[in-house]
């Protein structure tokens, strides 16, 4: 029997981290549909980013009881993994409690510490579904998270909860099974903070239904953990792992220094000077300015959209959003990750190779009126946790819009054509732009 639930558990563990392996390939290969961008400068910073950002979730602190909320639970599930490397080797080498006889009269500590951390992230868990689902906080009942986001969001934290209880359960059945002095069980004389508290409730329970509730505690939790893994790629809760590599390649330039074209920017200097220009080497053909659809975009982008936590502080940060404007900056990162996720499905379906579908993200997902109205303020960008940047979809979307299709707001349009024209928003030649300064001297002189 106990041959069965070992060679039951590898073969589960492995089909487990198959499944993950195969989906992990698949973000992979989707998020190489961007464009290339260089983003290995300066180390240093980069791993402070990460490690300030990531690790230490520096900007959740604004609001300091869900940062508080939120570091538990992150704590909980990284540090209760380690519990999760005892029940594992449990499961290969048929052992119970393995590390105990390793650390002796420690053990009883680490395991109360994570009996502690699993309550808190339960309690942690029960309050984050009360915000969602009855006080309903604004920011997290929008209309872009109807449907899948929000039930995506409730699963996961129902999950947890599950998880935790487990978890707490086996160790309030296996104490119960150490009072009874029962087989390999009496080995170890554990006393639990938490789960003791339940324990009375067991004390009348046959030995064999101690054994079932115990085992099928264990089985169900390693079980609710291979699931979670697979579970993960298809979650917005995959920023757990992505939030990592996402601050770590952040852009390292001031927040509010945009990206130029170079495109654009040689013609600015040919028109200054002329001369540059007639000994220019000759242009490549043209390039597409701007972004229409995913692959116009860079694999940083893609990144940043596989990362979005969904926690939509952007939104409720965006001016625009807060005036009643289409524009959701964490619908941008959402409507950028499903065309992707579609663009690669195809990509797959068709051996590599993309065949046009009609469809783009650019009109089809995120329309001209949500673009429009945004401010380039930064709001979105200094409000996220993990350094993700709509504004920078944002802008190559808008950019593919005007020097594209044309297709800008009217008023915009004189505004052009006096920059093209005068080198200047205003409508003054460029010989006659100081002349305001000349009649100041006079007005001075008189």
């Amino acid at each position: 029997m106990q041959l069965f639930q070992q060679l039951l558990f590898v073969l589960l563990a492995a089909a487990a981290v198959w499944i993950f392996a195969r989906k992990v390939t698949t973000i992979r290969r989707n998020i190489n549909l961007g464009r290339e961008e260089d983003l290995k400068d300066n180390p240093g910073a980069r791993w402070r980013n990460m490690l300030l950002l990531a690790f230490g979730q520096k900007r959740m602190f604004d609001k300091p009881m869900v940062a508080f909320l939120h570091f538990i639970v992150y704590a909980g599930f990284v540090i209760i993994n380690v519990e999760i490397l005892e029940i594992v080797l449990d499961g290969i080498f048929g052992t119970h409690r393995l590390f105990a006889p390793w650390l002796g009269g420690f053990y009883s500590f680490v395991i109360n510490f994570f009996e502690f951390l699993a309550f808190s992230v339960l309690a942690a868990c029960v309050v984050f579904l009360l915000r969602r689902n009855v006080v309903r906080v604004k920011r997290l009942n929008m209309k872009e998270l109807a449907g899948w986001p929000r039930s995506d969001a409730n699963y996961i934290l129902t999950f947890e909860i599950v998880l935790m209880s487990l978890f707490l359960l086996m160790n309030a059945a296996d104490k119960s099974l150490q009072l009874q002095q029962y087989g390999h069980y009496r080995d170890v004389q554990t006393n639990f903070w938490i789960s003791g508290i339940i324990t009375p409730l067991f004390q009348n329970l046959s030995v064999g239904t101690l054994l079932v509730i115990e085992r099928g505690a264990w089985w169900l939790h390693i079980a609710g953990i291979f699931v979670f893994l697979n579970y993960l790629p298809y979650s917005k809760h995959l920023h757990i792992i992505l939030a990592f590599p996402n601050t770590y390649f952040a852009r390292l330039k001031p927040q509010a220094q945009m990206v130029n074209m170079p495109e654009i920017q040689r013609e600015v200097l040919y028109a200054m000077d002329p001369g540059a220009a007639a000994n220019a080497p000759a242009e490549e053909g043209h390039k597409r300015f701007g972004a229409k659809d995913v692959p116009d975009l860079t694999w940083k982008n893609l990144l940043d959209a596989y990362t979005c936590t969904e926690c939509g502080r952007c939104t409720q940060a965006c001016p625009a959003n807060q005036t009643g404007k289409l524009l959701s900056p964490r619908k941008i990162m959402m409507d950028t990750r499903d065309r992707m996720e579609e663009i690669g499905a195809h990509t797959a379906a068709n051996g590599g190779t993309f065949q046009d579908d009609g469809k783009s993200l650019l009109h089809d997902y995120i329309s001209t009126e949500e673009l429009w109205a945004c401010t380039s303020c930064q709001a979105c960008v200094q409000v996220c946790p993990v350094l993700i940047d709509p504004l920078h979809i944002i802008n190559q979307l808008k950019r593919y819009l005007a020097l594209e299709e044309s297709n800008q707001p009217g008023e915009w349009n004189a505004m052009y054509s006096n920059v093209e024209n005068n080198f200047a928003p205003w409508k003054f030649s460029p010989d006659d732009r100081a002349n305001w300064a000349l009649e100041l001297n006079e007005q001075q002189g008189a």
